[in-house]
């Protein structure tokens, strides 16, 4: 059963499993635009019936958080101090899982604190957004414009939002409902992952790191996935046929799978 509550201000959603677990418990962490409600109805109950422990929070000025009349103010280190906040409350250090922006505000985490496992779904790589945004000015313009008009807090169409997010077959109730539940994003936090607060690498945590990608992200593309692969020294799985919202392509169930697999090798 999901259920929520707001801890100092920021909401969290949690999924507990049936009896008590002594497996560690998992936090996950959003991308840009979206809020913790983008996990909770595929990975939080899915690894919960497999034992884990499962929250996740939305960070200030998202979902039902508190901070909407600063959004434009938030930095990434506002946003890490925000996972430490939960961190707190949950009294253990949980394994975090981050999807896009989520896990970029994982790897800068991990430059002051440790962790028993990240995983980084779809992630704005360390050295990163510049590639990315210049890969999808040339390769999709008018996209790169609509999600410079989402920017600005101005609204897109289920079309804009299929593209961006999605490769499979695509449920249109949950289109809309996705598109009822996105946002504006800080500016501050996009300059941010763009070149002013990239993770300090040499200052970094190294827990068991997992990987992966999509083969049709036009976000984070597979060659940037690759690419953190490469930084860190760890192979990457890009999953075929999806794209960068992986929580809820159609084959959702082969990600959730995969990190619950690498979820099960990891002792806290």
């Amino acid at each position: 059963m999901i259920k929520n509550q707001i801890v100092e201000g920021l909401e969290v959603y949690s999924c507990l499993p049936a009896k008590k677990s002594s497996r560690p418990p998992v936090l996950f962490i959003h991308g840009a635009f979206a809020g913790a409600w983008m996990w909770t109805e595929t990975f939080m109950p899915f690894l919960a019936d497999a034992g884990f422990p499962c929250y996740a929070v939305s960070l200030r000025g998202h979902g039902g958080s508190q901070g909407h009349e600063q959004m434009e103010w938030h930095s990434i280190a506002d946003y890490v101090d925000d996972v430490g906040t939960i961190i707190d409350w949950l009294g253990e250090t949980p394994v975090l899982v981050g999807h896009s922006m989520g896990g970029f505000i994982v790897q800068k985490f991990l430059e002051r604190h440790e962790t028993p496992g990240a995983a980084l779904l779809c992630s704005v790589p360390p050295q990163g957004l510049i590639a990315s945004q210049f890969h999808l000015m040339f390769q999709k313009p008018q996209l790169f414009a609509e999600i410079n008009r989402i920017m600005a807090g101005d609204y897109t169409d289920t079309n804009t939002l299929r593209e961006a997010l999605f490769a499979g077959e695509v449920d249109e109730a949950m289109l809309a409902v996705w598109m009822s539940r996105m946002q504006a994003e800080s500016h501050r936090a996009i300059w941010d992952m763009s070149m002013f607060s990239l993770p300090n690498l040499h200052a970094m945590h190294r827990p068991p790191m997992l990987i992966l990608g999509a083969e049709h992200d036009v976000l984070v593309p597979a060659f940037l996935v690759q690419s953190t692969g490469h930084t860190y020294g760890l192979p990457v799985h890009i999953f075929r046929g999806m794209g960068h919202a992986v929580t809820h392509e159609k084959e959702w169930p082969l990600v959730a799978a995969m990190l619950r697999d690498w979820l099960e090798e990891i002792r806290p």
